[in-house]
């Protein structure tokens, strides 16, 4: 599994704008094969910051959506995001934590 987390930031006033400018993408991302989350979204504390987030099944899959995501031209500041590898998902917020489920990516249990 790949994962893309951090945020970047714009001026206060064109924060929104920009986010709004991802929309389009963000959407032809999620019906991307591959693609199990993405969201590029504004921050609920601070004014300038925009989170961005995705989680790709696979190298594969997030190297196809790169060839043809075509991002828009916004202006953006500094960017602090990076990118994880992981080969396993669980439930968060399992009530018994001794039972908590585990899947291996591409074998659910």
């Amino acid at each position: 599994m790949i994962i893309i987390a951090g945020y970047t930031r714009a001026e206060r006033q064109k924060r929104d704008a920009a986010v709004e400018a991802f929309a389009e993408m963000a959407r032809r991302a999620r019906k991307q094969e591959g693609c199990l989350d993405l969201s590029i979204s504004s921050d609920s504390v601070d004014p300038e910051r925009i989170n961005i987030f995705e989680c790709w099944r696979d190298q594969q899959a997030w190297n196809a959506w790169r060839k043809i995501a075509k991002a828009p031209r916004v202006a953006l500041r500094e960017a602090h995001v990076k990118l994880y590898r992981s080969d396993k998902a669980e439930e968060p917020f399992s009530r018994n934590p001794r039972r908590r489920s585990s899947s291996r990516i591409g074998n659910s249990q």
